[in-house]
């Protein structure tokens, strides 16, 4: 369990710089980032998949494609979209801690699958959890009025997060399911079938956000270097690295833990979110992120006794 709760940490460390690539970015749309970023992992991924797919290709089965091109979809084209519309509307720390909430949607969703916890044992950490993102949506909110922001902008990236939150709980969920289902793919396997899948549906997306306007250019420098390097690294670091770390987290933890460990993601976020505006967390963001932290580490260690029982 130690292992997978480490790859799960790694994971999240990786994902949280997702959150930063609009913010970085913000002359390019959603449109134009996510089909970016899953073209050049779809291009990393069949480099990797090349010496080992002579094995593979008597492995990989039609429903194993169908699968992967589900997941694919929703868990990296759709969720991205969202997501990089919400850190542009909203902010990183509005979205990133929307989509907070997913130690707590995968976890009641997960709830019924095999080596789950019963949801009456992990209710004090998740109200921790819960807690946790209720003081950080305060204090967001607070200061967007504060500082007298579109309400309306703030809204629709408040709406992306959510549709950001509901696409990578179905994808969290379904993936850990079908890896327990189906086990004969290790993590790496999985992660650079996923990438090619995902960089093959990229190609399709890219063709409307080639062709389709952007109002952020107006009024947003278009640095194309740079648009080059975040995505690169975005695409090896997140998506080809911080996915391999994901899959072998969900073979070793149970669903309900695996759904906790994704807050790392968002503290990760955070973190570097602090960083980039070169400023401390404010008090009511401290409390949050200590409320985060013991929620999951009450989880880990009801998850730690229910093995050993």
């Amino acid at each position: 369990m130690g292992q997978g709760i480490s790859y799960g940490l790694a994971a999240g460390a990786l994902w949280g710089l997702v959150f930063l690539a609009p913010r970085l970015l913000p002359g390019f749309s959603p449109l134009e980032l996510s089909a970016a970023r899953y073209v050049l992992y779809g291009l990393v991924s069949a480099v990797l998949l090349v010496p080992l797919w002579g094995r593979l290709r008597h492995t990989v089965t039609g429903n194993d494609w169908r699968a992967l091109f589900r997941l694919s979809l929703v868990g990296n084209l759709v969720y991205y979209l969202f997501l990089a519309g919400a850190v542009q509307m909203a902010g990183i720390a509005p979205a990133s801690l929307i989509v907070g909430v997913l130690p707590v949607t995968v976890t009641l969703v997960g709830s019924r699958d095999h080596g789950a916890l019963p949801l009456s044992r992990l209710a004090g950490p998740l109200a921790w959890v819960v807690a946790g993102i209720v003081c950080i949506n305060v204090d967001v909110f607070a200061h967007a009025s504060a500082s007298g922001g579109d309400w309306r902008l703030t809204l629709a990236g408040i709406g992306c997060a959510v549709g950001a939150l509901a696409s990578w709980t179905w994808y969290a969920v379904a993936n850990a399911r079908y890896l327990a289902r189906f086990g004969h793919f290790t993590s790496q396997e999985w992660s650079l079938l996923t990438g090619v899948a995902t960089g093959l549906l990229a190609l399709v997306l890219a063709i409307p956000a080639i062709w389709l306007p952007h109002p952020g250019a107006l009024d947003a420098p278009r640095d194309w270097q740079m648009f080059l390097i975040v995505n690169i690294a975005v695409a090896v670091g997140a998506s080809t690295i911080g996915n391999a770390f994901w899959n072998a987290a969900s073979r070793r933890l149970p669903l309900t833990l695996s759904g906790q460990m994704i807050v790392f993601e968002t503290l990760f976020a955070l973190i570097y979110g602090f960083a980039y505006e070169q400023r401390l967390p404010r008090l009511l963001e401290i409390a949050a992120i200590a409320l985060l932290l013991a929620g999951v580490s009450a989880s880990v260690r009801l998850h730690s006794r229910g093995a050993a029982h």
